[in-house]
């Protein structure tokens, strides 16, 4: 037994020599090193392992992409060996079949996430109506319809006809009312007709003119209500039921109250629809960003919400070709809203998150889901990785934990902030855009159009600048463009608009970078209520910005602009940077980890005073190189323990 023990040491020995060689050969050479400890003061403190490269700071004056490449890299890997859950993603596969057929069941719906938000835009087409005066056609069938407005219809002064105002019907003969005309005006008695209208609207479905207008504001503004009541609803129950019930209940939605919507009688019913509606796409909106966070690491995260946000632009597209070629709003709702039907496909198709399902105690459930994503990607995960997944315990959250949690109230409130700039901004643009007159598919194909590339180019603003710096540059851009176009005087109609255009492009870019900034910020036991809230935020910019618009005082949009801009981007330089971090699944982990976050911020752990860009590569490849020093040292300890137990239970001496 003693000599199996030294044979075991001498092979450790052996591997240390052999990493020592490793060492010379990652380093170039040992002038490297001392040459890197002459260069660089490093405070001596102790650190865990999987902390070292966490607190590893680019020196300022060093600029290499390629350095800032390979830290963020090895920084990567340090944060996935800290999360079990994505090491076994690795072993799963990053992005294999069944991640890509994940993003892809999000396209149909984000197109008619967008077809639903919108359709109001379509619905409410200005429309000329002249009161109903077929009294006349009883006295004379043959008259035309030229004939019936001139003898029954006041005109104004500049000679067209008033469209609210008519003649009192008398009992005369046609050749008396030709001779002597009407004198007495009233208000319309039966009705409006519409004779220059081509298409059918909800204007002239429910006349909805002459004192009505009214109405259609407040389509828009259940509208935003029913988002601002499925944001905070939606939120919690997705965190309570799960990711894949809440997305079903929101597909049942968009069945029922988007395509129904063609079926129904009266305005007041169309709202009720609207207002159901409006709740089922925000709960979309938020359990599909959290699902595809959940099953996602690293840069494909990103790039799958950025794509789900690249079909939703496509979306607007879809629905201004279709408003500009059905002529009826009805037959508007029911070809766009087909789609809808195959997505019930989604209850067989539809994976639950596996983090969510850890948190709630389905530790079975959880390793089902997993060796099916394993099983499509054609991998095996071995029993080891699933015997480390945490036990049976349901990790337990509230809402008033937002309030009680320090760093959980700092990026709700941070987040809330960011997005009321966005929602009262990009509302305050489409409402300026409308006072040019300029027509109405436009408005919407040009926007589109535009932000299918603004969202693109975040994949490469986040890999050069992270999340919070890509979010704080959009925003400062687009809250610039709001500004301006709040300022700009009116005659510079080529200037205003194009300034709108540049200031969608920039808000189109936040509001993916916010929603992939702030899924990572939130912890999964919590991420869809979190998300929620601060949805509840672009809901108050935007009917903000309803409210503000409409008042007579100028100055007051302007100043609201300002002020929501400057408090959100000074608030945003506050959070952390979550690019290349674990994602935090419980509120204990994530206080931590905000914790290990704020260290990194405020304390430097590296000082270089003359150094190169080789010198500080070898600076972190010695730390990679200590790190397995020690994991080798500790797994050496390991089997002579386990070696001197055996040693032990074995001889007969102690027998």
């Amino acid at each position: 037994m003693v000599v199996r023990c030294g044979r075991e040491l001498a092979g450790a020995c052996s591997a240390m020599r052999s990493l020592g060689k490793d060492r010379a050969a990652l380093t170039g050479s040992v002038s490297s090193q001392l040459a890197t400890e002459n260069n660089c003061k490093v405070k001596q403190r102790y650190h865990h392992p999987s902390e070292t490269l966490n607190q590893l700071e680019v020196p300022e004056h060093i600029h290499s992409p390629s350095l800032e490449m390979l830290l963020r890299r090895l920084r990567a890997m340090e944060a996935q060996q800290d999360d079990k859950f994505a090491s076994i993603l690795d072993v799963v596969g990053k992005f294999g079949t069944f991640q890509r057929r994940l993003v892809a069941l999000t396209f149909i719906p984000n197109i008619l996430l967008a077809f639903f938000m919108f359709a109001d835009i379509f619905m409410f087409t200005a429309q000329k109506p002249y009161c109903n005066t077929s009294w006349i056609l009883a006295i004379d069938p043959n008259l035309s319809e030229a004939e019936q407005l001139n003898l029954t219809l006041p005109r104004e002064p500049n000679g067209s006809f008033q469209t609210c105002l008519m003649y009192l019907p008398v009992a005369w003969d046609l050749d008396s009312i030709i001779q002597f005309g009407l004198n007495y005006t009233v208000s319309c008695q039966d009705g409006w007709i519409y004779p220059e209208t081509k298409k059918r609207s909800l204007v002239n479905e429910f006349d909805l003119v002459c004192g009505k207008e009214s109405n259609m504001e407040g389509a828009q503004t259940m509208f935003l209500a029913g988002l601002l009541i499925g944001s905070l609803i939606f939120g919690f129950v997705s965190d309570k039921l799960g990711r894949y019930p809440t997305i079903l209940m929101s597909l049942l939605g968009l069945i029922i109250f988007g395509f129904g919507a063609a079926f129904v009688n009266t305005f007041h019913q169309y709202l009720f629809f609207r207002f159901v509606v409006s709740q089922a796409l925000v709960c979309y909106a938020i359990s599909s960003v959290c699902l595809a966070t959940e099953w996602l690491v690293g840069q494909h995260r990103a790039h799958a919400i950025i794509l789900e946000h690249c079909f939703f632009s496509m979306g607007v597209m879809f629905l201004t070709g279709l408003a500009y070629i059905l002529p009826h709003w009805r037959l508007l709702f029911l070809v766009g809203g087909a789609p809808v039907f195959p997505l019930i496909s989604y209850i067989w198709m539809l994976p639950e998150s596996p983090r969510w399902l850890m948190l709630k105690g389905k530790l079975g459930a959880a390793k089902r889901v997993l060796c099916y994503a394993a099983s499509v990607n054609e991998k095996t995960i071995p029993l080891s990785l699933l015997d480390k997944l945490p036990g049976k315990k349901v990790t337990k959250a509230s809402v008033l934990d937002f309030y009680n949690n320090r760093h959980l109230r700092k990026v709700t409130l941070v987040m809330g902030c960011v997005w009321f700039t966005v929602g009262y901004s990009y509302f305050t643009m489409s409402l300026k855009l409308k006072d040019f007159g300029v027509n109405i598919n436009l408005t919407q194909v040009v926007p589109g159009l535009m932000e299918v590339p603004a969202r693109l180019c975040c994949i490469f603003l986040l890999e050069l600048m992270g999340r919070k710096w890509s979010l704080i540059l959009t925003l400062f851009q687009g809250s610039l463009m709001c500004l301006l176009i709040l300022i700009l005087p009116p005659e510079l109609k080529s200037m205003m608009v194009l300034m709108i255009v540049l200031g969608e492009f920039s808000l189109a870019a936040s509001a993916s970078v916010f929603f992939i900034y702030t899924a990572e910020l939130l912890p999964t036991v919590l991420r869809a209520t979190g998300l929620g809230l601060v949805s509840l935020a672009w809901a108050a910019g935007a009917i903000s910005s309803l409210v503000v618009i409409q008042q007579k005082l100028t100055f007051l949009p302007i100043f609201l602009c300002c002020i929501s801009a400057f408090l959100a981007l000074f608030l945003c330089s506050l959070l952390p940077e979550t690019q290349d971090q674990p994602l935090s699944d419980t509120l204990e982990h994530y206080s931590l980890q905000m914790r290990n976050v704020a260290e990194e911020l405020f304390t430097k752990e590296v000082v270089v005073d003359d150094g190169t860009d080789e010198v500080t590569k070898n600076t972190i490849l010695n730390s990679m190189i200590q790190k397995s020093d020690m994991d080798i040292l500790s797994n050496v300890s390991l089997q002579d323990a386990s070696l001197q137990g055996r040693g032990e239970e074995t001889d007969p001496l102690n027998n």
